[in-house]
């Protein structure tokens, strides 16, 4: 069984926590993370979701709920390494963008991070594909929606923010 902390309206915890998988009560939300991970070379790191998991066989970035007892920064590194093995310190995610939707919080972050296919470990059940995209691609996976639906709003929200990266990592 997996608990998740429980924040108010205004993000402030509450002390409670919240059975995964049970209803949230009105007033009530947890919190999800994801991170876009680039490479500095336009392109971007997708997994494909596991046949037993909602969206199947679709594209997305990594992330997932907060457990209880972690911040946002600590969730996003575990949900990073538990889905591709790729390992990074919380201080080296950069936080893109924070909201809220239905009942949940979310925190976008963005990584450098160059690592070859081959070193990526993905998580049976959660994972059963990778792939280094370019934005250009990463469009044409949208409209053929390979990407699920709910990635691909993110990423069109949070297009401009990561090129902007990119650029500033080509700049000599």
């Amino acid at each position: 069984m997996e608990y998740n902390d429980v924040y108010d309206r205004s993000r402030r915890l509450t002390g409670r926590t919240h059975l995964r998988g049970t209803k949230w009560k009105t007033g009530e939300y947890g919190l999800i993370v994801c991170v876009w991970v680039y490479d500095g070379d336009g392109k971007l790191l997708l997994t494909r979701r596991a046949p037993e998991k909602s969206y199947p066989g679709t594209w997305e970035n990594s992330g997932g709920v907060a457990k209880a007892g972690e911040t946002s920064r600590q969730a996003i590194a575990r949900e990073l390494f538990e889905e591709t093995g790729i390992r990074a310190d919380e201080k080296e995610f950069e936080l893109l963008d924070s909201g809220r939707e239905g009942s949940f919080y979310y925190d976008y972050y963005c990584l450098r991070r160059n690592t070859p296919i081959s070193e990526i470990v993905l998580l049976p059940g959660e994972t059963d594909g990778v792939q280094w995209v370019t934005f250009e691609q990463a469009h044409e996976m949208i409209e053929q929606k390979q990407i699920c639906k709910v990635i691909a709003r993110q990423f069109k929200r949070q297009e401009p923010m990561l090129l902007s990266r990119q650029k500033i990592e080509e700049k000599p």
